[in-house]
């Protein structure tokens, strides 16, 4: 834990006290703050309370005397309306900000890295810190991805913090300033938080501010939105702007040309690694990932030999096109971190005959965008409130089933690919939708996914004994 030591002896409120919020206000009493804290959810202030955390309902005690609040990035702070707390706050005079801002205000000399982005956020981040560990260096990860901001370890000016940031977490940051932002993507997300794309976008841009001269910006150009950033940004932006792509050769950059990856970085291009070669990064979205993180490596001060090294050793991350299990020949794919329609469609692109689970809480209903892979699909398992809505967009397109739930989707799924009598298809969890229909997180239903399959090697070469064809079935597989 990093305590927090920049507010000690003021009076700090902490509202949210899910992991990164109990963590703000433990590493504030343990630098000194008089911390006072609240969650609308009960059993969150009774495991805070078990920590030792002073509990005061705001919404009767007020801010009088709060020096600033400390907001748990998955409470509203603009959009749809802000939290009343907030409110409050806000009308009170209080900053409001929110752990990374404690952790940039809490270190001294150590650099920090920020990386964001629509998609592979975390594959960079997780990557990136898999570089630099593999190279000796000093470096702590964590954010948005794994462990708080607030309960990493403290690093000296030799040290690297590794974050990943969401746009929420981006919204609560005033004053830091990250020495390398990475951008790796840009399609329309979380609109509901940030009352549509422009303040989206204008949230994720927050990692740029206050960058100077000595900093970097590595951007990914291979969408509208991010290639006009990063014009913006060499014009008037930090000391360096650092080009990514994985469609084509990039002046001053790193880019992938049909899987090997150039670093074009120090004014003459190097080709340096075949990513066809790894299988932790199947798929061209991956191979954008991997030109983000290893850029990144080279502007932190690793030499490509050392960055390329540690690409070949990384072994993925989990939810995030996950191979279970190889079943009678069929290949279990847990990606369920694709949210959204975009990470899906990346997903859709990396195979062929594919069994493909789709559905949840939808956040668009945009499934035009999928129609150059649906002749990758053989049929579509459909779950969760999207189930309906998705099918009617479907029909006609591509066989589909209503499934609804995870565990007949999968059966059911299991029952197609082995009736299709190839040997090499994929059954993929990508569900192009939040979880919260049916899971806590996506998390939760990727280790649902993973339990299932691993019950499913109990019967190799066996039915399911879950029917394939159900009456909710759309042109017939």
């Amino acid at each position: 834990m990093i305590p927090v030591t920049t507010f000690a002896s003021e009076k700090i409120a902490v509202f949210g006290l899910g992991r990164s919020g109990l963590c703000a206000a433990l590493a504030l009493g343990a630098g000194g703050a008089n911390v006072v804290a609240w969650d609308d959810v009960v059993e969150r202030r009774t495991a805070a309370a078990a920590r030792g955390v002073h509990l005061v309902n705001f919404a009767s005690a007020g801010f009088s005397g709060v020096h600033c609040l400390v907001l748990s990035p998955g409470v509203p702070l603009t959009h749809p309306a802000p939290h009343p707390v907030v409110g409050m706050a806000l009308s009170s005079g209080v900053e409001v900000l929110g752990d990374v801002e404690l952790l940039a205000r809490s270190v001294s000399g150590a650099r920090m890295v920020g990386i964001t982005g629509t998609n592979g956020k975390s594959t960079v981040t997780a990557l990136l810190g898999h570089l630099m560990r593999s190279a000796g260096e000093s470096v702590q990860v964590g954010a948005n991805l794994g462990e708080p901001a607030l309960s990493l370890e403290p690093l000296d000016s030799s040290g690297t913090f590794v974050l990943e940031l969401s746009s929420y977490q981006l919204d609560l940051v005033k004053t830091a300033t990250f020495n390398v932002a990475v951008w790796t993507n840009l399609s329309p997300d979380h609109l509901d938080r940030h009352g549509g794309i422009e303040g989206y976008i204008d949230a994720k841009k927050n990692i740029f501010a206050r960058q100077n001269d000595t900093c970097v910006a590595v951007v990914g150009i291979d969408d509208p939105v991010s290639a006009d950033l990063a014009d913006q940004l060499s014009k008037s932006g930090p000391g360096r702007v650092i080009p990514i792509s994985c469609k084509g050769s990039v002046t001053g950059g790193v880019y992938v040309v049909d899987g090997q990856l150039y670093d074009d970085i120090d004014g003459y291009c190097v080709e340096v690694a075949d990513l066809q070669n790894i299988p932790t990064l199947p798929g061209q979205h991956n191979w954008q990932n991997a030109a983000a993180a290893f850029a990144a490596a080279r502007v932190c001060g690793l030499s490509i030999a050392s960055a390329v090294g540690g690409l070949a050793t990384y072994t993925g991350l989990p939810h995030r096109l996950e191979e279970i299990a190889v079943i009678d020949g069929i290949r279990y794919i847990n990606d369920s971190k694709a949210t959204n329609i975009s990470a899906a469609t990346r997903a859709l692109e990396c195979y062929s005959s594919i069994y493909w689970i789709a559905g949840g809480r939808a956040k668009d209903f945009a499934l035009g965008s999928l129609d150059h892979v649906l002749s990758r699909v053989a049929h579509v398992f459909l779950i969760g409130e999207a189930a309906g809505p998705f099918s009617k967009i479907l029909r006609d397109r591509v066989p589909f089933t209503i499934s609804v739930t995870l565990d007949v989707a999968v059966a059911q799924a299991r029952d197609a690919a082995l009736a299709g009598g190839n040997r090499t298809s994929v059954v993929l969890l990508s569900p192009a939708c939040a979880s919260f229909d049916q899971y806590d997180d996506f998390e939760a239903r990727g280790d649902a996914f993973r339990s299932i399959v691993q019950r499913c090697e109990t019967f190799k070469t066996e039915s399911s004994k879950v029917p394939f064809t159900t009456p909710q079935t759309g042109r017939s597989a």
